[in-house]
């Protein structure tokens, strides 16, 4: 059964940083891309940014792009979400996602389950 557990998320000031992870169990970590998708109050899922299973590939939701960096350590089965010059726009609850296959397209589908982590940018 496939385990997403999310942390780290907070209250923080604009321009501030907060460091996200994702604590995945149930399945081969190192084989799957990965990757960290969205929800705003009120509004649908977001997809953020994606890692290849190597972490040969990144991409970035063009919101987050320049402030946002996503890592994986494949021996803690762990995946990160670096945010640094927050906004207020991204406040959300940030969830962990896992793709089907190692290397992916921004496109492609994913699944998540995770009770997610708060984000709230805020002064």
């Amino acid at each position: 059964e496939v385990q997403l557990v999310e942390s780290g998320g907070g209250l923080v000031q604009p321009g501030g940083s907060l460091r996200l992870s994702c604590a995945a169990s149930g399945f081969i970590f190192s084989v799957y891309a990965m990757g960290w998708v969205r929800q705003a109050p009120g509004k649908g899922l977001e997809w953020v940014s994606l890692i290849s299973s190597s972490s040969s590939i990144t991409r970035y939701a063009d919101s987050v792009k320049g402030r946002f960096t996503i890592s994986r350590d494949n021996a803690k089965n762990t995946l990160y979400l670096q945010m640094n010059s927050l906004k207020p726009e991204d406040t959300a609850v940030y969830y962990c996602a896992k793709y089907s296959l190692s290397v992916v397209g921004t496109k492609a589908e994913y699944e998540y389950g995770g009770q997610g982590t708060q984000v709230t940018v805020s002064s």
